[in-house]
């Protein structure tokens, strides 16, 4: 336990409520007192678009109190949402609960959180206030709008909502920079606001949607052509109702230096939904680099995996590890080490019964597995992660260094023959055992399949040939405009037997090199729209029969 978080208020028959601020909307702005609150909470109450941000790091039984969603133009209003939240906080800390209540931004600049501290102070309730990057200020970071320069320009925050006449005359007839929290829909009517005010018609405007989110959306223009520029875009009217939006404006905002300082929106794969054949647990290092690309992974198991249909030979094998009966194990996959991990839970055993014994990982994925499960593996690949990489670096059976001169490994039922080949020509007896058998998985959602088909995808990572046999099999067919990426040859050809184009190919078969050059694939398709002044826009945009082309990395 950290210092900090044994310094948690306990929960008493008082009880005790953290107000805490959740950011602009990207998860990884939460501030690590947050994560530490959210991990201690008794109770959780949050808007719906707030509970996504922190939902991951509450506690197992923790008890979240979601709020419906309303416009912004009742927050006001004392019989929606405010009222409702305070009722939920105040009813769980007089039942002596710890209780976390998280807001967008920052708990200082929410009108209704300062109110509902004020409650928990008229009824002595303890309370605490955690910040939070406010929306405000977290929004133009991430759209590349500096608010302050060198010159140390003036800086004002205005809240639409609740800003006077007099409000908008003062900032009007001010030369500095400010930031606007306001509406998709009236984000013109503010614009006309400062324009009544004094500021000049040709002032620079920025004005982002969805902010800190691969959803995020930035459009430059100018007090006197916003209206014209979010027309143009067609994002007004909107279907979804009052969409926030922060808008800076000034001439020294660094509008025009936009397109340098965008370092959000730029990433390659920015706002790409990918979808990832694969279960959580395997894609969670792959998904988390294509997050850092600034794509949306979405994964989807196409195999699943079960227990062989006879044991006895992996009870066997297992037998003769923990007796001596083997020099080497060697894992193939991350369901090989959590097969052996079960059978070991099974019989009593720990990661002791490997005392004595070599492992062999045929990646780093599978080396982490192993790592957890108290293993640190004595090879693995210096080279391709595959079971040829291995054999590079499996050393010959010696008779005279080796007192034992088998192998156990433990595999799936559909596993190829190159390693046990392998080691057999290097002078090894080995135990091929099927350890799991891997079967189709079951279909996805209809709504994702629906997506698969009809282009709502804008990439798809293919691993094996397996998973585009069984992705093809319980979804459908790829939609045309989706890029297909593959991981090897053998997988492409699989691809184009099942009459889908292969954009991208790693040069070497590894999923994080796969992942390298889709991203590469994505810049250079930005950079080339950019260069050809068009805009730039995702896969599941384009227009049907254009041209696409293989990309390859070395």
């Amino acid at each position: 336990m950290s210092p900090t978080t044994s310094k948690l208020p306990a929960a008493s028959g008082h009880g005790h409520v953290t107000f805490l601020g959740a950011g602009p909307g990207d998860p990884g702005l939460l501030t690590l007192r947050a994560v530490e609150a959210l991990a201690a909470a008794d109770v959780l109450v949050a808007e719906p678009e707030v509970l996504d941000v922190v939902r991951a790091h509450t506690r197992s039984g923790a008890d979240l109190g979601e709020l419906p969603a309303v416009p912004q133009q009742a927050a006001a209003d004392e019989s929606s949402t405010p009222v409702d939240a305070a009722n939920l906080v105040m009813a769980a800390a007089r039942r002596g609960k710890r209780v976390v209540r998280a807001v967008t931004g920052d708990p200082g600049l929410d009108a209704d959180a300062a109110e509902e501290m004020l409650a928990c102070a008229h009824e002595g309730i303890t309370f605490e206030v955690v910040p939070g990057i406010a929306t405000a200020v977290g929004v133009p970071a991430y759209a590349g709008v500096p608010l302050r320069d060198s010159q140390g320009t003036d800086v004002r925050f205005v809240d639409a909502r609740t800003a006077t006449h007099r409000c908008w005359t003062e900032v009007g007839a001010s030369d500095g920079t400010v930031v606007v929290s306001t509406t998709l829909e009236t984000v013109a009517a503010a614009a006309g606001e400062l324009v009544a005010g004094g500021r000049k018609p040709d002032t620079p405007m920025t004005v982002t949607i969805a902010g800190t989110t691969t959803r995020q959306r930035t459009w430059t223009a100018t007090l006197g052509t916003i209206a014209q520029t979010l027309k143009q875009a067609k994002v007004l009217p909107s279907p979804e109702g009052h969409r926030p939006v922060i808008a800076v404006v000034g001439e020294r905002s660094a509008a025009a230096q936009r397109d340098q300082l965008s370092w959000f929106e730029s990433k390659p794969l920015f706002g790409w939904k990918v979808l990832v054949p694969r279960t959580k647990e395997q894609a969670a290092s792959l998904s988390d680099q294509l997050v850092s690309y600034g794509a949306v992974p979405h994964e989807v198991p196409t195999i699943a995996v079960e227990p062989p249909r006879t044991p006895q030979q992996m009870e066997r094998a297992v037998k003769g590890l923990v007796t001596g009966r083997y020099e080497w194990i060697a894992f193939t996959s991350v369901n090989a080490v959590k097969a052996v991990r079960e059978k070991f839970e099974e019989y009593g055993l720990d990661a002791r019964a490997f005392a004595g014994i070599k492992v062999a990982a045929v990646g780093d994925q599978t080396a982490a597995a192993l790592i957890a499960f108290g293993v640190k593996p004595d090879l693995v690949p210096s080279g391709e992660q595959s079971a040829a990489g291995l054999l590079e670096d499996w050393p010959p059976y010696d008779p005279v260094f080796d007192p034992i001169d088998r192998v156990f490994l433990p595999r799936a039922d559909i596993a190829t023959e190159t390693l046990v080949a392998g080691l057999i020509e290097l002078g090894w007896e080995v135990d091929d055992v099927t350890a799991y058998r891997t079967v189709r998985a079951s279909p996805p959602p209809a709504e994702t399949r629906e997506a698969i088909k009809g282009g709502g995808f804008d990439a798809v990572l293919f691993t094996s040939s397996s998973t585009v046999r069984n992705l093809v099999g319980i979804a459908g067919k790829p939609h045309n405009v989706t890029v297909i990426a593959c991981i090897g040859p053998a997988t492409a050809k699989t691809a184009e037997e099942h009459g889908l184009r292969v954009d991208v190919m790693a040069p070497e078969p590894s999923v994080h090199r796969l992942a390298e050059v889709l991203a590469d694939f994505g810049a250079q398709r930005r950079a080339a729209a950019v260069e050809a002044g068009e805009a730039v826009t995702r896969p599941s945009e384009r227009r049907p029969g254009s041209r696409r082309r293989r990309a390859t990395t070395s």
